[in-house]
């Protein structure tokens, strides 16, 4: 009873999907589709509580490789709840430290869609906007381990003038 109890302490699960895009996700949160990894230590346990040996290997590269340990990985503009006017720009800035590591890409997404022409830049300017709530977060992943974390989401808000306000430049 107590070696059972001993390897319980030390047991983890982990759940691993991989998104519409391809990309590779692990969490310690359930996602549906998403196969439950048990790690015992060095040991994996599939699902099925057999040994998972391309996880454990795959656990042990990753862990080698030091893959995604980043000490600041956040989104810091725009702000949360932050709302931009008219034809303002809304500057994007996502502070990460250290640097983004060879073999590794960021992948931004708007409102769920991915901003194909601003892959792996930490800071770039969003154009006028349709007025509209929108959600912006970022992806980092390694190409080398399929391993991916994502940043905090942050929601902002465009308004536009209204041809009904007093105070719209259009009525004037």
């Amino acid at each position: 009873m107590g070696l059972l109890v001993a390897l319980t302490a030390q047991a983890a699960v982990i759940y691993k999907w991989v998104d519409a895009d391809g990309v590779v996700h692990y969490s310690d949160q359930d996602s549906p589709g998403a196969e439950k990894i048990v790690t015992l230590g060095a040991l994996n346990v599939g699902s099925s509580g057999a040994p998972h040996a391309a996880a454990a290997a795959a656990q042990d590269q990753k862990q080698a490789a030091g893959a995604l340990n980043y000490s600041e990985f956040q989104i810091t503009s725009p702000q949360p709840d932050q709302t931009f006017f008219g034809d303002d720009p809304a500057a994007v800035h996502l502070n990460l430290s250290p640097s983004l590591k060879q073999g590794q890409s960021i992948a931004w997404h708007l409102n769920g869609k991915q901003l194909n022409d601003r892959a792996d830049s930490v800071s770039f300017v969003l154009p006028k906007m349709d007025r509209g709530t929108y959600l912006l977060m970022a992806t980092i992943t390694d190409q080398q381990t399929g391993e991916s974390q994502s940043s905090n989401s942050v929601t902002f808000f465009v308004r536009q003038a209204s041809t009904l306000s007093p105070q719209s430049p259009l009525r004037r």
